[in-house]
């Protein structure tokens, strides 16, 4: 069935925001500026970032305040009957709290992850998380995966260490910070907290799916407790001392907000780099929560794998990374792994061309037979 235009439209800007999201978190972290020591240095400040995507998730919780109060002031009953307020709002927001604190720490040693490899490899990595998933929905959900599940988890976990290799294979000795060591150690810790995300979906989908709440309004919730959490832990991390490569900031702490506010102040492009960040996200969940409900799941996680493709071709156009064929290899891996999992398009074509060769085989034998019967009556003789 073809899209509308609404249907396209919000696949569009799920595709585009969430591009510019990881993008505009890439370059933050490329930006040189002067901090708070007088000293001019790239913008690494993870946990500073990951407060601002939770800041733009709160903005979902702020819009769906504003659609909720707008429709309930007609008096009509819209507020029960529109698609992005639509659930059950009574319930304890601290029910979100486990998730969130998932979310927050996931994000934060994704962005570490981030600042530490390339941006194609930190989107391509992500897809590990249905592996881990798949694994805790054994454990807890009691869920039994079928052997269409268990083939694409395999060529999700070899698409993985193709993409491991090209990194490895990929090493730059120009003096840049993909160093070898670096890129490996950002690679773990992205797949690390994909063990954390998979934690997070399978609490949600035990405890919080069947509380059945507006899904703008849950992903606002635990924006407002990993923004609230994450800020507050700024302070002690400016205590914390840490070692190379954690320590890219003006006192080699593990978070250095008054540096971070500086190289802000003095790099308007880092300004909007974080704005960038932030708006993005806010619209990223609106559009992938619309596309959930105007048409499918599966279409939002195939919409995020062309979200990768246009991240990793971005990154060699603006020369973040160099181009090795092992990446699209383990891209085409990754992609047919997650479409063999969810059941898309793969099984499906494979049916529609077993049944095209069985009809044109069932048709070239009815040909044959009716070849055969003309011939034999034409070879009988006339009574």
């Amino acid at each position: 069935m073809a899209w509308s235009q609404k249907q396209f439209i919000f696949a569009l800007t799920m595709v585009v925001t969430g591009s510019i999201n990881t993008l505009s978190t890439k370059w933050a972290d490329n930006i040189e500026s002067e901090g708070s020591d007088g000293q001019v240095r790239r913008f690494e400040h993870p946990f500073v970032q990951a407060c601002a995507m939770f800041l733009g998730e709160f903005l979902c919780l702020l819009t769906f305040k504003a659609v909720y109060y707008h429709l309930r002031r007609k008096n009509n009953g819209a507020e029960d009957r529109h698609d992005l307020v639509q659930g059950n709002r009574e319930f304890s927001p601290f029910i979100l709290f486990v998730p969130a604190m998932c979310d927050m720490l996931a994000t934060s040693i994704m962005y570490v992850g981030l600042n530490l490899t390339y941006p194609s490899s930190f989107q391509l990595l992500r897809g590990s998380v249905i592996i881990f998933v798949a694994i805790l929905s054994v454990g807890f959900l009691n869920r039994t995966l079928v052997k269409r599940e268990w083939f694409g988890i395999a060529f999700i976990m070899l698409g993985l260490v193709v993409v491991g290799m090209s990194d490895v294979l990929s090493n730059d000795n120009t003096g840049s910070q993909y160093t070898r060591n670096n890129v490996i150690t950002g690679d773990l810790l992205i797949i690390l907290a994909q063990i954390i995300t998979a934690v997070q979906m399978v609490y949600e989908e035990y405890y919080v799916t069947a509380l059945s709440i507006p899904a703008l309004q849950a992903v606002g919730w635990e924006g407002f407790f990993g923004f609230s959490v994450l800020g507050s832990l700024l302070l002690p991390m400016y205590f914390i001392h840490v070692m190379y490569p954690f320590n890219g900031n003006a006192h080699g702490v593990l978070e250095d907000l008054p540096d971070a506010l500086a190289q802000l102040a003095n790099n308007y492009q880092l300004i909007i780099a974080i704005c960038g960040m932030i708006v993005s996200i806010a619209f990223f969940n609106f559009a992938g929560i619309s596309v959930t409900k105007e048409i499918s799941a599966t279409t939002r996680m195939v919409l995020d794998s062309v979200r990768t493709l246009v991240v990793w071709v971005v990154s060699l156009l603006l020369v973040w990374q160099k181009f090795h064929y092992l990446q699209l290899i383990g891209f085409a891996g990754l992609l047919f792994g997650m479409c063999l999992y969810n059941d898309i398009f793969v099984l499906q074509t494979y049916r529609r061309v077993r049944v095209a060769l069985l009809l044109r085989v069932g048709r070239q034998s009815a040909d044959g037979m009716s070849e055969v019967i003309i011939n034999r009556q034409a070879d009988e003789p006339d009574r």
